[in-house]
């Protein structure tokens, strides 16, 4: 998702960019969803979760995420409901789930969400996994093979969050883009460029005289 990340920035930049129809549609959607009336369950579902599966309809395709988020932080979704419109939803619904997981799940237990779309060759939803909720909750073993993933895959790094804080002086990662890198040389593949990136990334900060680690310039 290539737009603003919190709810008020999604908000203000969907103001801005929908049209008045769009934006009367979306402003009746989030009230629905913020409504007491707006809670349900799986047989009987709340009237915004239809507005959350036909986001890309109302508000167009570009603007699809970033409204879908909206309605989850407005209906406040919990764990359960999350689970549940990512598994009965479309690749599209499944990404806006994942990227509103830093909004609405403060600890690891959606971890089953991200893990999912990680066994997937959706090389979109692989990148929506890898945002800021799997760079706080993933464990190190499932990000380390979701790094290689992505070089893999072709999924630009620079779309994993928390890239350079988590390889930082992890020597199993560096390990494992060494291994990976010798296997595509033997197979007479080309290495991709953002393994070059990422392996300088797992270096440990050189120490300055004294054992204190040296500034950067």
């Amino acid at each position: 998702m290539n737009q603003p990340t919190t709810p008020a920035a999604l908000r203000a930049h969907l103001d801005t960019a929908l049209s008045g129809a769009a934006r009367a549609w979306l402003d009746q959607a989030l009230a629905e969803a913020a409504s007491p009336a707006g809670t349900g369950d799986e047989k009987n579902p709340p009237v915004w979760e239809s507005r959350f599966a036909e986001a890309g309809r109302r508000t167009g395709q570009d603007h699809a995420d970033a409204t879908r988020v909206l309605l989850l932080h407005a209906a406040r979704a919990d764990t359960a409901t999350l689970t549940r419109l990512y598994a009965q939803g479309t690749a599209a619904e499944r990404r806006a789930v994942l990227h509103a997981l830093p909004h609405l799940v403060p600890g690891p237990d959606a971890l089953p969400l991200v893990d999912d779309a990680l066994r997937t060759n959706d090389t979109r939803l692989v990148a929506a996994a890898l945002g800021p909720y799997a760079a706080s909750h993933l464990p190190d073993h499932s990000w380390r093979h979701a790094v290689l993933k992505c070089l893999f895959t072709g999924v630009p790094v620079d779309t994993v969050a928390g890239l350079r804080q988590r390889s930082h002086g992890d020597s199993e990662l560096a390990r494992m883009l060494g291994d990976f890198a010798e296997e595509r040389t033997a197979a007479g593949r080309p290495v991709p460029e953002d393994l070059h990136r990422v392996l300088a990334l797992t270096a440990p900060a050189p120490h300055a005289p004294g054992g204190t680690e040296a500034k950067e310039s």
